[in-house]
């Protein structure tokens, strides 16, 4: 299985910094027993290895190459790949880019690198299905794609809508590889003009397509904020949490309650 990370985005609402978004430092990890700063986008690496990806492709813009020389070919059990965003298009433009590395028999997850959320394993919960997404629960459900279910079918995604219906908002995704490449063919056919997943997915819906939202999520943080950065380091350290050392990957899940918090988009 592929898990995509996309990392070609600007991060204009929490610059200026002198490296990529997806390197700032959240939290720890132990190194070899030395405690080391955590980048934030090894929070999402970790989780899609436990949610069962082996092989990763971080989707990049030309000059981002300091994720590459970070991260290098390998990331515990994980091999890595990388596929170059000419500029800035949106989500949709970012996780199909991934089609250059991603064959055609292969599932694929999805999340967003600079987020932190819990439990890590939440991944593993989606279904085998065309398209499923992992499900949190926040308090501004305006800031995000509020996920709008009937039971567990997928019925609409409300993107950043002042008055969303729900409170539950999409943090991660998966899909099968006839689902990747049914909303990929459905992407080009709408003349790649979605640059929101949740859009892409509105029309897919309404074309026949289905969808299931699994509300295992407890705790979202987006981290690309100063407000969510500060919610993301009281999370981390509420729950005791840090990375694994590179050479290998937990699989224990974190069972305990935490706190549900977001640091909403701006």
């Amino acid at each position: 299985m592929w898990g995509i990370v996309p990392a070609a985005g600007r991060g204009s609402r929490i610059q200026p910094l002198a490296f990529s978004k997806e390197l700032l430092p959240v939290g720890s990890r132990s190194d070899n027993g030395t405690e080391r700063p955590c980048a934030v986008s090894e929070y999402l690496v970790e989780r899609l290895i436990l949610g069962g990806a082996d092989k990763i492709c971080f989707v990049i813009s030309p000059g981002k190459s300091d994720i590459l020389e970070y991260f290098g070919d390998r990331y515990g059990s994980a091999r890595l790949a990388y596929v170059v965003q000419p500029e800035a298009a949106g989500l949709c433009d970012a996780v199909f880019r991934a089609s250059t590395v991603i064959g055609e028999r292969e599932d694929v997850l999805v999340g967003l690198p600079d987020t932190v959320w819990f439990p890590k394993g939440a991944l593993a919960s989606l279904p085998d299905a065309d398209l499923s997404f992992l499900l949190f629960p926040v308090e501004h459900p305006e800031f995000f794609d509020a996920v709008v279910l009937d039971g567990d079918a997928v019925k609409e995604i409300q993107v950043k809508q002042r008055a969303a219906t729900s409170n539950w908002i999409w943090g991660a995704f998966r899909m099968s590889a006839r689902g990747f490449h049914d909303l990929s063919t459905l992407w080009q056919a709408r003349n790649r003009s979605d640059e929101y997943f949740g859009t892409l997915v509105n029309s897919y819906l309404a074309a026949g397509g289905s969808g299931v939202g699994v509300k295992a999520g407890e705790a979202y943080v987006d981290v690309g904020t100063i407000n969510g950065y500060r919610t993301a380091i009281a999370l981390l350290a509420a729950s005791q949490d840090s990375v694994e050392p590179r050479p290998t990957v937990r699989a224990a899940v974190r069972t305990g309650a935490l706190p549900t918090l977001d640091g909403g988009r701006a």
